[in-house]
């Protein structure tokens, strides 16, 4: 299975005419939140990504809600948005969880409280892809000042179930990071899109 992955688009268009063109060679699309900036151009983003025909998977980052995001991607018929679930593409288990974890210092930003996401990931199954907006703690987290922003709750879901993969986006200076915890391939994605491939 051949995936293609990216987060943080933030209304670049002509990114995601590039990110189109490139699903042509993927089995599966994950897009890992922030398509728009500070809820602006949503729309018109996801719009850019509708001609993507292979299955897709996205999740909110903090700069959409899930509500926004779901009404946006509602006429792309091969996008399921996820938010605390799951979906099965070829076989595999996808699940995702969007917004801002930990809470982010920003009154318009959307964001999931660590105690809300733990009860969200205790879904996870074990093995599956984990799509996420948020990384885990102290794992491709990493601000331009040095801080960890990471998820306590994501962190303690990936040792507990293994993921497969945990693909993730938010923190901007950690783009094209990787890491891993246990089995689990961790990697921080930006816009540019990256290729994985699973057995």
């Amino acid at each position: 299975m051949k995936i293609l992955a990216f987060s943080d688009l933030h209304r670049d268009l002509d990114q995601a005419a590039r990110l189109t063109e490139m699903s042509r060679d993927a089995d599966v699309v994950i897009g890992a939140g922030d398509f728009a900036s500070v809820h602006q151009g949503l729309e018109e983003t996801i719009e850019a990504l509708s001609g993507i025909e292979t299955p897709t998977v996205l999740v909110p980052g903090n700069n959409e809600t899930l509500d926004a995001l779901r009404e946006a991607s509602e006429a792309w018929s091969a996008a399921t948005v996820l938010h605390g679930d799951s979906t099965e593409i070829g076989g595999r288990t996808f699940f995702g969880l969007g917004g801002g974890i930990p809470v982010t210092p920003w009154d318009w930003s959307f964001d999931v409280e660590e105690a809300d996401a733990e009860k969200m990931l205790s879904d996870l199954p074990e093995g599956a892809v984990l799509v996420v907006h948020s990384p885990p703690k102290g794992h491709c987290d990493e601000a331009g000042n040095g801080m960890s922003l990471g998820s306590t709750a994501i962190l303690e879901a990936i040792e507990s179930r293994q993921p497969t993969l945990a693909v993730c986006g938010h923190i901007h200076e950690a783009w094209g990071s990787t890491s891993s915890v246990g089995p689990t391939e961790i990697v921080n994605l930006g816009p540019a899109g990256t290729w994985f491939t699973l057995e």
